[in-house]
């Protein structure tokens, strides 16, 4: 019997892993992932920025896991080999009305102890992203680029060399107690171990049901859909260029993202998928539909956002509207210049009175913690995230 099973094999359950051998060296450790190899889906799926916390409610789990996260991330990168570039950001207000807001996300970020955060008048815009339109902005020299998915595969090796089980193809199915366990059961045999750490990502609500665990949250998918700009009109965007964020809405708007293996992404809309791995709109899995139909917290969800939805589903059937969207940051950008690229589905924990968890949600009890809501930027923060889980779980299962 394994003393802990992680179920979840994407980049905070590796993340986990990791800290958990670093903590208990003596543990008998297993992760079991539903797909073949780890990193497969929100890992994999990841547009690759490191995120500096600007964004976060001083005290949240963001803030404080995302600033501390970023600088362990760095670190791991370094001493794994793994490229990455501090190109850095900038968040631009195009109007009047969005200076407020820009405000108080640079009060946020200094709060939160983001380095070199700095507010720029529009002449100084133009020499750091000339092509950026904006009456003000907020300049982060420290976020970075990097391919999560590389960042995942030197986890993965990491916990194989500490002598982790990683065990692929395990789709959990079944959770049996017994004894002074569980039995982990999927179509290739049954798992057993004394104590579960849930990090199923968009299945996170599902597994945490199936061991009983009360959930106060359903994972709804999101699809983020991007285009890519065509080469030669990468000279367009130098590094990352964001809007001023919705506060009432817990996605940070289409921006534009240079990626490590030198592509320039546009993007992602936030548009319901209609099914928890839906990266296309022609991806239906009937059965996720209706549970998602079928929970109160759906239709809660509709009557508050209704306005936005509508119209994020209009700018994903609509290239015009998508690409007028990106006209508000780089305004030469032109239809001509973005082809379809790919999506990404984010895993969003969404309360039964509608609302959409803004921060991480992690629920310990005496045998399982649960990972309920770890959206962007819960890449950035994984690191941070898993000493988190690792010092819970020394609490709540008497490690040591």
């Amino acid at each position: 019997m394994y003393d802990v099973a992680i179920v979840g094999g994407g980049i905070v359950g590796l993340a986990t892993g990791l800290a958990l051998t670093e903590g208990f060296p003596r543990l008998r450790l297993v992760l079991l992932e539903k797909e073949s190899r780890t990193g497969t889906h929100q890992t994999g799926h990841n547009s690759g920025v490191i995120h500096s916390g600007i964004y976060y409610r001083p005290g949240s789990y963001k803030a404080r896991l995302t600033v501390e996260g970023a600088r362990q991330l760095i670190e791991f990168c370094e001493r794994n080999g793994i490229r990455y570039e501090r190109i850095g950001k900038v968040i631009v207000a195009t109007t009047d009305a969005e200076l407020p807001r820009l405000q108080t996300l640079y009060e946020r970020g200094t709060a939160n102890g983001v380095p070199g955060l700095r507010l720029l008048e529009p002449g100084e815009l133009r020499t750091i992203e000339p092509h950026a339109a904006a009456v003000r902005a907020i300049h982060s020299p420290s976020t970075a680029i990097v391919d999560f998915r590389e960042v995942a595969a030197a986890m993965d090796l990491r916990l194989r060399a500490a002598g982790v089980e990683i065990l692929t193809g395990r789709h959990i199915t079944r959770v049996v107690r017994d004894g002074d366990g569980v039995r982990l059961c999927s179509s290739r045999g049954e798992t057993p171990a004394r104590r579960v750490i849930n990090c199923a990502g968009l299945y996170s609500d599902v597994v945490a049901r199936l061991m009983g665990a009360p959930t106060a949250v359903r994972i709804i998918p999101f699809r983020g859909e991007y285009y890519m700009i065509r080469p030669e009109r990468h000279d367009l965007v130098r590094g990352l260029v964001y809007p001023v964020p919705d506060p009432a809405f817990p996605f940070l708007g289409v921006h534009f993202t240079r990626t490590i293996h030198g592509q320039v992404e546009a993007g992602p809309n936030a548009v319901l998928a209609f099914a928890r791995e839906g990266y296309s709109l022609g991806r239906v899995r009937p059965g996720e539909l209706a549970a998602a139909l079928g929970y109160r917290g759906f239709w809660a969800m509709v009557a508050r956002y209704w306005r936005t939805g509508s119209y994020e589903m209009y700018r994903s059937l609509s290239k015009a509207a998508f690409v007028r969207a990106l006209q508000r940051l780089i305004p030469s950008i032109r239809p001509e210049d973005v082809t379809p690229g790919g999506a990404g589905v984010r895993a969003q924990a969404v309360a039964a009175d509608g609302s959409l968890v803004d921060d991480f949600s992690i629920v310990s009890g005496p045998d399982a913690i649960h990972v309920l809501n770890a959206p962007s930027p819960a890449a950035t923060a994984s690191l941070a995230i898993g000493r988190h889980i690792a010092a819970l779980a020394r609490e709540a299962f008497g490690l040591a």
